[in-house]
């Protein structure tokens, strides 16, 4: 069976349910623990191994954890799946390993969550949740209400689906370049060619 094949089977069996919650928010959340709990024995069964790896990337002057996560069948064939996550310059009360770490933690459940179609397009982390989440579109665009740190994530992500990146940029710059450092243009821009 080809891994494309697998990966679709075991794709419409996983149920991650969000088991996590924040009393704070009063939200209930999924975390990339969660997504694995769930992934561990649907790839026994479906004969797919998994691998998560992450590096550092400079973007503009700040750092980004990248993780990958790449599903490998027993034919060797394999398919990847990146996201990004940017690290804090300062976060109160946490160091920089507590910071990176963190950063790890929402690349991966990110990268996760496109391997495996898992659609948190409005979870906990972009939702105000005194209001009614508003339906999740195709691909996740930025939002007008959405902060540079998070319409730069989006971004990136976005072009990077796009096979026209330059016309995905330009539409990003049009509608929220006014917002965005240069620095983070830039960061962005990097991602076109």
């Amino acid at each position: 069976m080809k891994i494309h094949e697998q990966l679709r089977l075991l794709q419409a069996e996983l149920k991650a349910p969000k088991s996590q919650y924040n009393s704070f928010g009063k939200y209930k959340y999924r975390n990339a623990e969660d997504i694995l709990e769930a992934l561990k024995p649907l790839a026994v069964k479906h004969g797919l191994t998994f691998t998560i790896n992450d590096t550092l990337e400079a973007i503009g002057d700040r750092f980004y954890v990248r993780a990958e996560v790449t599903c490998t069948n027993d034919d060797s064939e394999s398919v990847s799946v990146t996201a990004y996550a940017r690290e804090e310059e300062n976060k109160k009360g946490m160091d920089g390993s507590q910071v990176t770490g963190a950063s790890s933690s929402y690349a991966r459940k990110y990268a996760l969550n496109g391997m495996l179609l898992i659609d948190d397009t409005k979870d906990a982390d972009s939702m105000d949740n005194s209001q009614s989440a508003p339906k999740a579109k195709a691909k996740a665009q930025p939002q007008a209400e959405d902060t540079p740190k998070d319409i730069m994530s989006m971004a990136i992500e976005y072009i990077k689906g796009q096979r026209d990146k330059k016309s995905a940029y330009e539409a990003i710059m049009a509608k929220y370049g006014e917002v965005l450092t240069d620095n983070q243009k830039a960061g962005i821009k990097k991602f076109v060619s």
